[in-house]
Formats: C-alpha cells, structure tokens, sequence
C-alpha cells in the first residue's frame, strides 16, 4: 500500500525509525507531536499485524484527544473504509488483524486483561504516575514482536518522574541525559532511548497568531512560557529562594576567609526510612547579609549509633550544632556521645517565621560539593492549595537541608543586623579539618 502524507520535516525521521525499545517525546504547545506519534503507530500498524495501547492517565479523556486524533488521520489518509474506529469500547481495528486499545490508569484493574502488546503509546506521560509507568513496562510483552514504547509529553517540572527516568535525578545522583544538549540537538539517542524535542516553530501547519500568543505568555506567566513556548523542563511555580546561588568550593572557602566578621553556624534536621539527616556547616557574612553553605551530610535508613559515627568529628572540633527539637532521645543520645548539640526553638509560626528569614538573605551563596543541598534549595517552590494560592510555609517536596539551615540559625535575625553591627559576633571557628 503506498501512503502519501504530508507532514512536518522535524518529524520525518521519528516517523520511521524503531531502533530503539523507548522513544520520549517532549515539545511545547501546537509542536505537533502527538499529531505525529499518532500517525507513526497508524503506519507500523498498516505494516505489522500488532496490537498497540494508548494510555492516559484518565480514560474517558481518550475520547476527544488520542482516539479522536487518530479517527481523523484516518480519515486523511482516505483509510476509513477499510480501518474501522469502534467507539464502544474505544478501539480501531485494521484490515491485517491489528488494533489499537485503550486504556485509563484510573481504571488499572482493567490492564491485567491485555495480551500480547508489543507497542504501548503513554500520551501526556507526566500525568501518569511512576508506578503506573512501571505497571506498563510489565504488560509490555510478546513472543516475537519487538517491543516498543513511546512516551509524549509537555515538560513539566524537575521533580516529575519522567525527568528523573529519562534525564537526572540529582537524589539518587543519577544521570542519563543533560536536557539542555536535547534542546540543542533537537533529537539523541542514549542507550535504548530515542529522545526528540519540538516546539511550535516545528509545525509549518500552525497559524503565526497562535505563536504570537505562545509569546505573550513571557509577560504574564513565564512558567507557562517556558513550557508552552520552549518545551523545556524546569522550575514549576514561584521559588522559595531566588537569591540562591552555586560557586566552587575553592571560591566559596575563600570568600569565607575574607569575611571580616564572619558567624559560623551548624544546622541538623533528623530523617531515617523517607526522609534524610541532613547537616549543614554554614557561614553568615553579618555585613553583607550573605549566607555561605560550605559542607553538608545527607544520609537516610540509619539508626543513632550509626549516626553518631558519622559525626564524630564534630566531638573533635566541639562546634555546637542546632538540630530539630522534635528529635529529642537522638540529642540526648548525641549529646551523651560526646557532641555539642543542641534543640532548636519551635513556635506557633515558626516555619513561616524561619522562611521569611531565609528570604531576607541579600545572597545564599552554596558550595557546588554540597549537591543535595543544591538540589533541594535552588528549585525549591511554593506548594499551592486548590484555588492556586500559595502557601507560604509549605513546599514542593520536603527539604531537609534547608530546614537543616533554619535549625542552625536559631536565635539569630537577619533583619537584626544593622542594629547588632557594633556587637561583636560569637566566633565559632571550626578546629578540625572539613570534610
């Protein structure tokens, strides 16, 4: 059968190559992606006798999205008399035997009745959950047939699982693929995935009026902007910390020598199965008003002895560290082992009260050794409620190192500096070495 289809060139080379198990697709608004992931399962179809699955992550969406948009290439294609599109259930069935199902992630019981899927397609795949994305690659089987899987999506934030799995996850300190190089690039392949990135300039059918208003967002919702317009992954939301800033750790050691009055500060916030111990060795600049983060610990799944063994520097130098008061048997048991430890202040409010200090920070200036603090800090964001309102003592994930900082400045005010300028600071020079 010979198929004639115009299509967009970005797309051209996608359409027919199945080298790879894994093809992720990520693009802005209008780049035409699922236009062509639709009509690439249309064509391996017409070719192989297979059965495919669509996936989102509520079924009744399929209706007026992915099976719409395949019932209408269909019917460009001149092919609705011989490809049938039954609409209950939702399926299309081809001349040669094969048939597109599909499936909600909100209805799982109902994948356990699929056979033999060779191809699954997960449409706005970061609406999926991580364990639903792993439930799939299960079902994906079949005797003889190669197995494929695409996945599409409009970039979301850093912290969705389809940016961990297919780029980094800073976390667990995985790394596959930077996607700044996928935006310069445009389409790679790393191991058994084949990545491709659009926006809307790829798709010549689109009208110049609907890229002006892609533009607009800029001005209103660069969030959105960045999504809709350049198809690129990054911060959702409004961030906690704008002034926080990465440097080399030689810079950031140096500029803490040159510090004529400096206050140095030790903060622990407690963790153990989901969450982390994290510590953080600090510096605060009492004339700039800059804090300077130089060391960190960030550990999980242990138990005090182990703790402690950890730390035991700290017994070394004597620097007093400020942890969560809401650990208090872990800061006897420390305390007894021999550290200078201590429990921080809690107050009605005082999350808040510790976030808005942060805040009034000119610069908070990290080591690039400290990656964890680094990760959870500089795309820390607000969470929001259901009307969207942010709320101002609650965030994006939990973050250990910056509640870790809240902990080791107990008692001291940023907006106190001024009028404290003629005090001379306590000066908690470290005597041991720094790891």
């Amino acid at each position: 059968m010979v198929i004639q289809k115009e299509v967009n060139p970005h797309f051209e080379d996608f359409l027919f190559d199945w080298n790879q198990k894994f093809q992720f697709l990520v693009g802005g608004y209008g780049s035409s992606k699922s236009y062509h992931v639709a009509l690439k399962i249309i064509l391996k179809l017409i070719e192989e006798k297979r059965t495919a699955l669509v996936v989102r992550e509520v079924y009744d969406t399929h209706r007026d999205s992915t099976f719409a948009l395949l019932e209408e290439i269909i019917e460009e294609m001149g092919l609705s008399d011989k490809i049938r599109c039954v609409t209950s259930p939702m399926q299309i069935r081809f001349p040669n035997g094969s048939k597109i199902i599909f499936k909600g992630m909100d209805k799982p019981a109902k994948l356990k009745s699929i056979h033999n899927v060779s191809l699954i397609w997960l449409e706005e795949c970061s609406e999926i959950k991580y364990d639903g994305f792993k439930e799939l690659l299960g079902r994906l089987r079949h005797p003889t047939l190669k197995l494929h899987m695409i996945l599409s999506t409009n970039p979301v934030g850093e912290d969705n699982w389809t940016y961990r799995h297919f780029f980094q996850d800073r976390m667990n300190k995985l790394f596959i693929l930077d996607d700044v190089e996928l935006y310069k690039n445009r389409t790679m392949v790393v191991g058994d995935t084949y990545y491709h990135h659009s926006t809307a300039d790829d798709n010549l059918f689109l009208p110049d009026s609907y890229i002006e208003q892609l533009e607009e967002m800029k001005d209103y919702d660069p969030d959105l902007h960045r999504i809709a317009r350049k198809g690129r992954f990054g911060v959702n939301g409004e961030r906690v910390l704008p002034q926080f800033q990465t440097m080399e750790h030689d810079m950031v050691m140096k500029a803490i020598q040159e510090i004529q009055r400096p206050m140095y500060r030790v903060g622990m916030d407690f963790g153990f199965v989901t969450s982390f111990n994290a510590v953080l060795r600090m510096v605060v600049d009492l004339e700039k008003h800059y804090l300077y983060i130089y060391w960190e610990y960030y550990k999980r799944g242990i138990d005090d002895t182990e703790l402690f063994k950890d730390l035991k520097d700290f017994v070394e130098t004597e620097e007093l560290i400020i942890a969560d008061s809401a650990e208090p048997k872990t800061i006897f048991y420390l305390g007894k082992k021999g550290l200078n430890i201590k429990g921080a202040r809690k107050f009605q409010g005082s999350r808040l009260a510790n976030t808005k200090k942060m805040k009034r920070f000119k610069k908070i200036i990290c080591s690039d050794r400290c990656e964890n603090a680094i990760h959870e800090m500089e795309n820390l964001v607000y969470a929001k409620d259901k009307q969207g309102n942010i709320i101002p003592d609650e965030f994006g994930i939990d973050p250990h190192t910056f509640e870790a900082v809240w902990y080791g400045l107990d008692g001291y005010e940023v907006v106190d500096i001024k009028e404290k300028s003629n005090e001379r600071p306590t000066r908690q020079r470290p005597k041991g070495r720094r790891r």
